[in-house]
């Protein structure tokens, strides 16, 4: 009994034993586990705090400091503005439009807000959960696709500042780094100016940032304009900019626009009546690309995009740094008028449509440049696939291959650009048989260039005519009779009609256009009809050098060939210069600088620069009473001469004066035309002089030129605003002077009634010499110093 009593507290004793065993092991385990998640949560901090310091000091590239982030400035598009206050279009690096707090529309805040940052008024730059979040998926979980979790300063942060790579630790790193930089944000600026800074920056895809921007692009409006449903889609874009085009991608853009509607009303921006109806409404965008190619004066733009640095470096910032037109956000004030812009675009289209119909029927199937293959060879030579290849070391035989294998392409044509899939070599030929333009309107007093048109499209043909010399061909020859009338040959009497040979000059010999030579004209009646051989006797007879000096004081630049020849107009001189020309005598002998700038401005409307103000003094270059006498007989040839379809064709009225011009083998057609208060003029003709029409009748600048200056005026009249250019009068001559002038402009042979019936007395020519005297000595009063060296250096030229 006693046995087996022991024997049982053997046994309990051994169960209590593996008992305490057994609970000894599972305290001993769980103290494990708590030891080993204490280690390694010490291990983590440790590594996090280690990580936090190694960012914090720079380690991983140099954190913005408080005075980096208090000088924070986004690049900034500058605006150009036509004279009426017309934005014509932008400069920039990024297209943006920085815009304050006041003119978002607080929808855009709003739906902001609910959408990426709900608790923006509440954390100081950082949501510490979602940090933490992130950065234990990363460290720990090795979760690349860990991210979110930003607020808006974390957001803005990263938009500033972009993330680098830094291989496995890229996420935390940069994470880290945004929140560092988002707490010293937010240390620095209010939550106005945060939300500003933010909606200033971000980009909404297709190289635009900023909401000012967007807005303009997606919905062609101002930011402070944007209805809720727009603000919803626009923020909605923020997620992903490129799947979320509403232009690219509209159901998807729609879905997305309804969750930011959804948000909203999560957060009760707006109740749920409202959201049903927003939500219903469709997707409508009105489109409008902000690029510095599109908008009106394209050309014009351009060559201001260029020049603009160039005249801000006499005029740096107070800080002694200079100005930026791809970053400072500067508004360009022009001297143009949009709606007289438009109208000439108008006009050149409208022209050179038709005009390039007529060419393509003139010649047929026949190319225009004949057997003469040296014109796709030199345009071949000029095209810049041809100076890549040779830059690479291709041979002749590589390079004609490319030339001729076929590709894809966009072209130019009149119907609108096609995709085609041919050679660059046939691309050369069709661009080889484009008919171009230059065509400018000036006021003649001020010298504000009202319209600029360098071509027919700046997306395909970057160069500038209006800056393009050519040879002028007649409209040069109301230089040659003002200065012979300067000189003082009487332009009252008659000028025989005669082709000679000038032996002095290698037995060169004129000819008239229409190859007849006889009977005598008036001067007036020689200018109208645009005979050639009076126009080379009046040049040699004044003196070419006395003409050369005339054309330069009146606005040309060009060299001028001291050749019988230049009173035909083979020199070559841009449509710039010979507007000036023109100009002057519209002026009565007045030359005033162009100019095209008016003024620049700082983002903020501060005048930096007043370039009116810069220009040189008007000048007289010829007398009032000599001027008048040009006028009165370009006159005539609107009214009887090569202008008269600008009444019969273009129903204009009022007085006018004009020149057309047309040259060899009617490769350039010109048309100058002018008031008192508006000169315009255009060229046409193709980039090369071997391509042309084959056809006085419809290569000659009558033709060719001078529809566009009708349709451009045409267009003027029709608006009352612009009647003080369309119905401005030109100064007539004294009365004793008009009564000589108003002679026939033609006598055929053996006529001798001229003396007996109109008493042409030879005092008329002491008349012009006492009028040259006192011509001269205004001259002398009005010229400067500076001025009379320059026209002795050009004399000596």
């Amino acid at each position: 009994m006693a046995k087996t009593i022991t024997s049982k507290r053997k046994t309990s004793s051994k169960k209590k034993k593996i008992s305490k065993k057994k609970g000894s092991t599972k305290r001993s385990f769980t103290n494990y586990l708590i030891r080993f998640a204490v280690l390694g949560f010490l291990v983590a901090s440790f590594f996090i705090a280690l990580l936090f310091g190694s960012v914090y000091i720079g380690a991983w590239g140099k954190l913005p400091d408080y005075y980096t982030l208090k000088s924070i400035k986004n690049a900034n598009a500058s605006e150009i503005y036509s004279g009426d206050g017309v934005i014509l279009g932008r400069v920039y690096a990024e297209n943006r439009t920085n815009v304050n707090f006041k003119d978002i529309t607080p929808d855009a805040i709003n739906a902001l807000i609910a959408t990426e940052d709900a608790r923006f008024y509440e954390h100081q730059g950082v949501d510490q959960r979602s940090l933490l979040r992130v950065l234990v998926k990363s460290l720990i979980m090795r979760n690349k696709s860990a991210g979110g979790g930003s607020t808006l300063s974390q957001q803005l942060s990263k938009n500033l500042y972009p993330r680098r790579n830094f291989g496995p630790f890229s996420m935390p790193v940069n994470k880290l780094k945004e929140a560092i930089t988002a707490s010293r944000l937010e240390k620095i600026y209010s939550k106005k100016e945060i939300l500003q800074l933010y909606l200033n920056t971000v980009s909404f895809g297709e190289n635009v940032f900023g909401i000012e921007s967007a807005s303009r692009q997606f919905f062609s409006k101002p930011a402070h304009q944007l209805q809720i449903h727009e603000c919803a889609t626009l923020i909605g874009m923020l997620k992903a900019p490129t799947s979320y085009n509403p232009r690219l991608h509209p159901e998807r853009s729609k879905r997305r626009r309804n969750t930011v509607l959804s948000q909203m009303a999560k957060y009760e921006f707006i109740s749920q009546n409202r959201l049903k109806e927003l939500q219903a409404r469709p997707l409508k965008i009105q489109y409008q690309k902000q690029s510095t190619n599109k908008g009106l004066a394209s050309y014009l733009r351009e060559r201001i995009r260029i020049e603009t640095n160039k005249i801000l470096k006499d005029y740096p910032k107070e800080d002694g740094t200079f100005y930026d037109i791809y970053r400072d956000g500067l508004n360009i004030i022009t001297t143009l008028d949009a709606r007289m812009q438009r109208n000439a675009e108008e006009a050149v289209a409208e022209h050179m449509k038709s005009l390039q119909s007529l060419f393509k029927q003139h010649w047929g199937k026949k190319a225009p440049w004949g057997n003469d293959n040296g014109v796709i060879e030199d345009a071949k030579k000029r095209s810049i696939r041809y100076k890549r290849l040779i830059s690479k070391g291709k041979s002749a035989k590589e390079i004609d291959k490319v030339f001729n294998t076929k590709v894809n392409m966009k072209i130019f044509t009149w119907q609108g650009d096609k995709e085609v899939k041919i050679s660059p070599l046939d691309s050369l030929k069709h661009y080889a048989q484009i008919l171009n333009t230059g065509f400018l309107a000036m006021e003649p007093r001020s010298g504000k260039i009202k319209a600029w048109v360098g071509g027919v499209s700046f997306d395909h043909f970057k160069y500038d005519h209006v800056k393009a010399k050519r040879q002028v061909g007649s409209i040069f020859k109301p230089i040659v009779y003002a200065a012979a009338i300067d000189e003082g040959i009487s332009p009252f009497e008659y000028l025989k009609n005669e082709r000679k040979v000038y032996k002095e000059y290698d037995d060169w010999s004129p000819r008239n256009a229409d190859n007849l030579y006889e009977g005598s004209y008036s001067m007036e009646g020689a200018l109208a009809e645009s005979v050639n051989t009076i126009a080379v006797d009046v040049l040699l007879e004044t003196g070419i050098r006395n003409t050369i000096v005339l054309a330069e004081e009146m606005g040309i630049e060009s060299n001028l060939p001291k050749v019988p020849s230049l009173a035909l107009g083979t020199a070559n001189i841009s449509l710039f210069e010979m507007i000036q020309v023109y100009a002057t005598l519209a002026n009565r002998g007045v030359h005033s600088d162009p100019y095209y700038i008016s003024k620049i401005e700082d983002n903020k409307g501060k005048l930096i620069v007043d370039l009116k103000s810069k220009r040189e003094e008007d000048r007289y270059v010829l007398s009032p009473q000599n001027a008048d006498i040009l006028n009165h007989m370009l006159q005539a040839v609107v009214n009887d001469g090569t202008g008269k379809t600008l009444r019969s064709i273009y129903g204009l009225q009022g007085d006018l004066a004009g020149k057309t011009g047309t040259t060899q083998v009617q490769a350039d057609g010109w048309y100058v035309g002018y008031n008192s208060n508006l000169v315009a003029g255009a060229w046409v003709g193709a980039e090369d002089m071997r391509v042309h029409f084959n056809s006085l009748s419809l290569g000659q600048g009558a033709s060719m030129a001078l529809p566009i200056y009708g349709k451009f005026l045409h267009k003027l009249s029709k608006n009352r605003n612009f009647r003080h250019y369309t119905n401005a009068r030109i100064v007539e001559p004294d009365s004793d002077i008009l009564a000589q002038l108003e002679i026939p402009h033609y006598l055929p042979e053996n006529t001798n009634i001229f003396d007996k019936i109109f008493g042409v007395e030879a005092t008329d020519r002491d008349k012009l010499m006492k009028r040259k005297e006192r011509k001269e000595k205004r001259k002398k009063e009005k010229k400067s110093i500076y001025q009379k060296i320059k026209n002795i250096f050009k004399r000596k030229n």
